[in-house]
């Protein structure tokens, strides 16, 4: 099978044509793809149930329709309709006097770990008035108590449009409803039907992009396509709209278009803050190899998109709009954080100790922001010391890592921000899967944490040890990805493509785009006597198992 229809009927890369084949997929054939049953244990074990690994000899390629991209959107296709299903007993009603209700009863959602944030926010005041606009419309919470606040959109620009539009569409199906020409249904469950729908269309959309970006290990992609937190959060919250608009963003890149990189990346971080993070890879690996121009090219484009957005909104709303800077700055410890996890294993009272309702938490936003620049400094000093220059997503996801683990808060989708960006940084089936699988299990010691001991739920500390193994997976996920840019031989994405003898010395990176085969100009002396079990070494060993 290949990626795309073209690629089946077209020759391999000449070894004289090597930059065309690291930007365009087609000219790929069968042979220069990687099976996973080839390179990791687990598939090869899963293979026997289909007939065993795939054979030297097989032919491959000669489905016109099969492709690998068709397989693997119809396996995300799969996992999404699972993932909807998951979330479907919080879609039940009940009949009342005053008409149907969400059935939430007895915490349904929490028993039945179904919770998503989509359903109820239809029916906070930004949303569900007819003449209600994000930003603008605020409401009134905890009225008539000391801690009466006006409150408005808690999210970034294009995520609370993105909810507007759909509030509108579901009153405009109620109408029609209304009329016999549509089915009925409560209208906050049609607006999470609604958002279901786009939600999903933006994690394939993902997938796609993904495909494309793995290019010979294409059957890694799987993993993000059949991923557990995909099952457990693809329809908890809106991350998967960010998470298309970032990972379309790193295509971009790839496909040497920086300017286009930077736009998706910047409107991706005004539905999400974490897409910005990639551009801070991008800039220190333009730096080591000579093209800071183009990644200053991307940054800007990003900038400029990001305000086009945003500057509108301030404007018109400036309270609105820095609602949602307002809300995250005054966040205490969420229960998912490590900085709660030490408070509650050690009866530690916090940076900052008690503080009244609505009050700041100066030394732990400080502390927060603080660790997390010292393990981007550190991971920069890594991409510019290390032996060879490290890949685009490696960087990508120590960052995104970093900040989840440094952050205050880590809200359980948040985790759907780092699949992609796994997949093609350390593509270890066993190890992703084991990952994934932590992490989405977490969902359930929190629904019964949030449940209530007093409603048979769980105590907190299950919940926090929970936490503590996610935490643990991601660290060692980091460990072992710094491992392999110490040791580029380690690194089962530059040793397949070493051993075809296309970039010698294992400097290829398939999302690189300009940076992809360039000699370094600026590195730090230091740990490169770390990386002395050569690629060539390398090379010579996988071949003599071939």
């Amino acid at each position: 099978m290949s990626t795309n229809e073209s690629a089946d009927r077209e020759p391999a890369a000449s070894s004289g044509n090597v930059l065309a084949a690291a930007v365009d997929s087609s000219s790929l054939s069968p042979a220069d793809r990687v099976p996973p049953t080839w390179t990791e244990s687990f598939p090869r074990k899963v293979s026997r149930l289909v007939g065993g690994p795939l054979g030297r000899h097989a032919q491959v390629g000669r489905q016109w329709f099969w492709t690998p991209l068709r397989v693997i959107l119809l396996l995300a296709v799969l996992t999404l309709a699972a993932a909807w299903l998951f979330k479907a007993p919080c879609q039940v009603t009940y009949d009342t006097s005053s008409g149907p209700q969400l059935d939430w009863r007895n915490s349904k959602q929490y028993v039945a770990m179904c919770y998503t944030d989509i359903i109820p926010r239809y029916g906070v005041g930004d949303l569900a008035p007819d003449n209600a606009f994000p930003y603008k419309t605020g409401w009134v919470e905890n009225e008539g108590t000391p801690n009466e606040q006006v409150r408005y959109m808690e999210y970034p620009v294009l995520t609370g449009l993105f909810q507007w539009i759909n509030a509108r569409t579901a009153d405009g199906w109620a109408t029609l409803a209304g009329f016999g020409w549509l089915p009925s249904g409560l209208t906050s469950v049609l607006y999470f039907n609604i958002t279901a729908l786009w939600l999903a269309a933006a994690w394939l959309v993902t997938i796609w992009a993904l495909v494309l970006l793995a290019r010979r290990r294409v059957w890694d992609v799987a993993l993000a396509a059949v991923s557990p937190l995909v099952f457990a959060h693809a329809f908890t919250n809106f991350d998967a709209l960010a998470a298309a608009l970032g990972t379309a963003g790193l295509l971009a890149w790839a496909r040497r278009r920086p300017v286009l990189a930077g736009v998706l990346i910047g409107i991706g971080g005004a539905t999400k803050l974490y897409p910005l993070f990639f551009l801070g890879p991008l800039l220190i690996l333009a730096w080591r190899a000579g093209k800071l121009p183009d990644a200053a090219r991307a940054v800007l484009a990003a900038a400029l998109a990001w305000l086009a957005v945003n500057v509108p909104i301030l404007l018109a709303y400036p309270d609105g709009w820095g609602e949602f800077f307002r809300l995250n700055s005054q966040r205490p410890a969420d229960p998912d954080s490590l900085y709660n996890v030490l408070m509650h294993f050690t009866g530690w009272g916090g940076f900052d100790g008690q503080l009244p309702a609505g009050a700041t938490p100066v030394v732990l936003n400080a502390v927060s922001l603080g660790l997390f620049l010292l393990a981007c400094l550190a991971i920069g000093w890594l991409a510019l010391a290390a032996p060879t220059r490290p890949r685009v997503a490696q960087l990508c996801f120590l960052v995104v890592a970093a900040f989840l683990l440094t952050n205050k808060v880590w809200s359980p989708q948040y985790s759907l921000w780092l699949v992609p960006l796994a997949v093609l940084a350390i593509p270890r089936w066993r190890l992703l899967l084991t990952w994934m699988v932590v992490d989405a299990a977490v969902w359930a010691p929190r629904m019964y944490y949030y449940l209530g001991t007093a409603n048979k739920g769980l105590p907190e500390g299950w919940f926090l040890g929970a936490v503590l193994i996610r935490d643990a997976m991601v660290v060692l996920l980091c460990v072992l990805i710094v491992r392999e840019v110490l040791d580029p031989a380690r690194d089962k994405v530059r040793t397949a493509l070493t051993v075809r003898g296309e970039h010698p010395g294992g400097v290829d990176d398939p999302c690189g785009g300009l940076l992809d085969g360039s000699r370094d100009r600026f590195v730090l002396p230091g740990v490169a006597r770390w990386g002395q079990r050569t690629l060539a070494a390398a090379r010579g060993a996988l071949a003599s198992k071939r």
